[in-house]
């Protein structure tokens, strides 16, 4: 094994020069590396069985507002807040914050719930919340 002599003050420039001249002399070998297969399906589909039972936080957002501190201190019971959403226009369905999917409210018995309308593959989905 060689050794290459310290960068100190004891150092000669004929140290340095037996350095240089054996670096010049040594082959340099291209780096050969092993094809990677691509992975089997059955190890992706078992792998993506793992987030099945995860828990997320789903919202449907009705519309925005942008308000003063002064405006929403005076705001008490009975106020109205004008939202930027049209009515009739799609509601945006968040999972984790992320905008997945568009849809429509309507009435389930006597609960709100929402009719989808337009939604992102879901690969697209997986990708979104793995961020």
């Amino acid at each position: 094994m060689r050794k290459f002599p310290m960068n100190n003050s004891n150092t000669t420039d004929e140290d340095m020069n037996m350095v240089d001249n054996e670096s010049n002399e040594s082959e340099t070998k291209e780096a050969e590396f092993e094809t990677l297969s691509p992975l089997a399906t059955s190890n992706q589909k078992q792998d993506i069985n793992l987030i099945f039972d995860i828990p997320v936080n789903m919202s449907v957002e009705l519309g925005r507002a942008k308000i003063t501190i002064k405006e929403l201190l005076k705001l008490t019971q009975g106020s109205i807040i004008g939202l930027e959403g049209l009515a009739g226009e799609p509601l945006d369905i968040l999972i984790n914050g992320y905008l997945i999917a568009q849809g429509e409210l309507v009435v389930v018995g006597d609960n709100y719930g929402v009719r989808i309308t337009d939604i992102i593959t879901p690969s697209e989905r997986v990708r979104r919340l793995s961020r």
